[in-house]
């Protein structure tokens, strides 16, 4: 079994990273938008989902993980926990092996029974955590996000 920093590793390698969840008003402080720029601004092919925008950050934006052409590497999912199982099987059908749930704090993304969908279906998945976190370099605030969530037990295993 991989560790978190294992996975993470991992997700962040890769090149083609969807965001699920971004918004179509960003000025209300969406993480997903947030994740989507840092990913985008860090040289990764990232592609915007959204079934009721057509445009975000003003890239194109996609219904669907099945619409971006030429398939992902991964995807990373910021939507309320009771969207993320319709996810996880999109992710399924079109062969997506990477699934990363945000979470700071609270619930978040993650639902335990997609994280269930992910592991009966070989998707290694990352059950909380932000990307803002790992990706360099990071701000002092989800450094310390991230020292918080250490020492309280709230990172995923």
């Amino acid at each position: 079994m991989p560790t978190l920093k294992e996975k993470v590793q991992d997700f962040l390698n890769q090149k083609r990273i969807a965001v699920a969840g971004v918004s179509r008003t960003p000025e209300k402080g969406s993480a997903a938008n947030l994740i989507y720029k840092k990913l985008k601004d860090s040289d990764y092919q990232v592609f915007a989902v959204n079934p009721e925008a057509d445009t975000v950050e003003g890239d194109k934006c996609y219904p669907s993980l099945k619409s971006i052409p030429d398939g992902l590497d991964g995807v990373m999912v910021v939507t309320p926990p009771d969207a993320v199982e319709g996810i996880v099987n999109q992710c399924i059908e079109d062969g997506i092996s990477r699934v990363w749930m945000h979470r700071s704090f609270g619930t978040g993304s993650v639902s335990a029974d997609a994280v269930k969908l992910c592991e009966d279906n070989n998707i290694t998945v990352i059950a909380g955590a932000c990307p803002m976190m790992y990706l360099q370099p990071v701000d002092f605030g989800h450094k310390m996000i991230k020292g918080i969530l250490r020492l309280t037990g709230g990172l995923p295993k």
